[in-house]
Order: structure tokens, then C-alpha cells, then sequence
């Protein structure tokens, strides 16, 4: 009787070890995971796809490789460019995994490797760029960055999709003497558009006066349409431009003797002048004849004006 009690025990005991042992074997892999089996701490080259496998109990050990695409920021680093300006840059890294026999076997943390690659290649590219490729051709540099990248990162199983530089910072002074050089840069632009504008419309009112001057009476026109375009508004003053022809016109049209002044007649000296007398001495009234004589007495001044008998 007890030694049958001993064998139940035991069949019980090795059927409950036994489901454990299968329980235990079982793997399930997820659609974006891939399975790397280890049997006795050796690689199989078989990798296992996706679903519910069994593997030898306390013989091979699974592991996991996410298959996903794998979006790693780079931090901000401080560099100097080619043209001498010193600037902060950072990007971000996408990248998946492609073969992850090399992911689990080649590297230990494939995640820290492709970060410090990251980080050496955003200095490099850094130091051999200009600022103006920083801020307008960075497309450039994104290709160029990838290529450092995923150079290393394709012998560890890795491939590297895109990489992205996200934000360029300068420094305050760099921003103003920038915004400088736009202004100026925008008035010049906007000189020479007046000046080309101006060059256009001399070229025009060339023409414009070669045709007038063909034909007289489009000036009369034109300054009608003038003096209607001023008078279109409610002006309390009207003005007339006097064309400058018209003055012309009157000078062809005026006779060349009229033209000339009259002749002058030759200034003659009276004899007082020629005696050398002074203009108050020469100048003496006569009545009737008389002269009248200097200022003198009263009785001498009647006596001399009084009428002949």
C-alpha cells in the first residue's frame, strides 16, 4: 500500500514537472519582434519570426530584437564653423534594425552606439560646414550626416533612414549683425528696382515726346487731359501750365523790326553846362524876358518884378 502511495507521488511529480517543462518552452513573439535563439551560449542563424514557438527547456535561451523604427534625439552641441562663427546645433536620428543576429551578437547596446556616432558625426559635420549651409542648405547636410552615421551602424546590423538637423541657434550678436545685413541687402534691392523703374520710364516719355513731336496737337491733348485731371477734384484753384512752344511760336512769329530797340539820340550839353555853372545856377527863371535877379532887399525884389510901365 505504500509503495504504491510513493508511486502515484511520484507520476504525479513528473507530470506536473513535465507540464512546467512546456510551459516554460513556450515563446511568444510579437508581429514587430524577431527571435535570436541561443543554444548552449552558441548563435543559431535561424531567427524566428512572429507567433507561439517552443524551444529546448534549459537548453536555449530566446532573445527578443524589436524590429521598429527607433526615433533617437541628438542633443544640442556647441561648435564653430568653417567661417569662424560659433553656433548650437542639434538633430535627430531614425533608425531600425535589419539584421539582429549583428544587433544582439556585434554590439552590446546598439541604442548608446548609434547616439555617440550621433553626437561625433553633428560635431564633424559642424566644423566642416559654412553658416550658410547650416541655415539654407541643410537638406545637404542632412544626406551627409546620414551617410557618417550609417556607415559604422550597417556592420552592427543597423540601418540608419533619415537624420534631420532641427534647430540652429546663434548667438545675439550674430542675430543682429544678420538682421543688418537683410536690411541692407532689401534696400539696395528695392534702389535698384526704383532705378530700373526709372531708366523704363525715361525710355517711354522718350517716345512719347518723339511722337508728340510729330504731332503738335497730341501736346494740346495731353494738356487738356491734364488740366481735367486737376479739376477732377474739388480745388478752388485751377491751374494752367503755359506751354513753352507757344512762347516760341510767338518769337518765330514776330517780325525782326520790331525785334530791334529805336535808336538813341546823342546827349548834348547846354552852354551853362559848358560855361561850368552848377544846375541851380544855370536854372533861373525869366518873366517876360527878365531874369530874375538874386535874393537881395525886399524893395530891390518888388522894384525888379513889377511890370513895365
Amino acid at each position: 500500500m505504500f509503495v504504491g502511495w510513493v508511486l502515484i507521488t511520484v507520476l504525479v511529480a513528473m507530470v506536473v514537472l513535465g507540464l512546467g517543462a512546456v510551459v516554460w518552452s513556450l515563446r511568444v513573439v510579437q508581429q514587430f519582434e524577431r527571435g535570436v535563439v541561443f543554444r548552449f551560449g552558441q548563435v543559431r542563424r535561424d531567427v524566428r519570426g512572429p507567433g507561439l514557438m517552443m524551444i529546448t527547456p534549459f537548453v536555449d535561451r530566446l532573445d527578443k530584437v524589436n524590429m521598429q523604427v527607433v526615433t533617437m534625439p541628438v542633443p544640442a552641441q556647441d561648435g564653430i564653423t568653417r567661417d569662424n562663427v560659433t553656433v548650437r546645433v542639434d538633430a535627430v536620428v531614425y533608425f531600425r534594425v535589419v539584421d539582429p543576429v549583428k544587433v544582439v551578437v556585434d554590439v552590446q547596446d546598439y541604442h548608446s552606439a548609434i547616439r555617440q556616432v550621433a553626437l561625433a558625426s553633428l560635431r564633424s559635420i559642424i566644423g566642416k560646414s559654412d553658416l550658410d549651409d547650416l541655415l539654407s542648405n541643410r537638406e545637404h547636410l542632412n544626406r551627409g550626416l546620414e551617410l557618417m552615421i550609417d556607415s559604422p551602424a550597417l556592420d552592427w546590423g543597423v540601418h540608419i533612414d533619415r537624420v534631420e538637423i532641427k534647430d540652429v541657434a546663434l548667438p545675439e550678436s550674430m542675430k543682429r549683425s544678420m538682421s543688418r545685413q537683410a536690411e541692407a541687402e532689401r534696400e539696395r534691392r528695392s534702389r535698384v528696382i526704383t532705378a530700373d523703374g526709372e531708366l523704363q520710364a525715361s525710355r517711354t516719355l522718350a517716345q512719347a515726346a518723339e511722337v508728340m513731336a510729330e504731332h503738335p496737337a497730341a501736346l494740346q491733348l495731353r494738356l487738356l487731359q491734364t488740366v481735367v485731371e486737376v479739376a477732377a477734384e474739388k480745388n478752388s484753384t485751377l491751374v494752367l501750365p503755359f506751354p513753352v512752344e507757344l512762347l516760341r511760336f510767338l518769337e518765330r512769329a514776330t517780325p525782326a523790326d520790331a525785334a530791334t530797340p529805336p535808336p538813341t539820340m546823342p546827349a548834348t550839353r547846354t552852354p551853362a553846362e559848358q560855361s561850368g555853372a552848377t544846375p541851380l545856377q544855370a536854372f533861373r527863371p525869366t518873366w517876360r524876358g527878365a531874369a530874375i535877379p538874386q535874393p537881395g532887399s525886399n524893395r530891390q525884389q518888388r522894384r525888379d518884378c513889377s511890370p513895365p510901365g
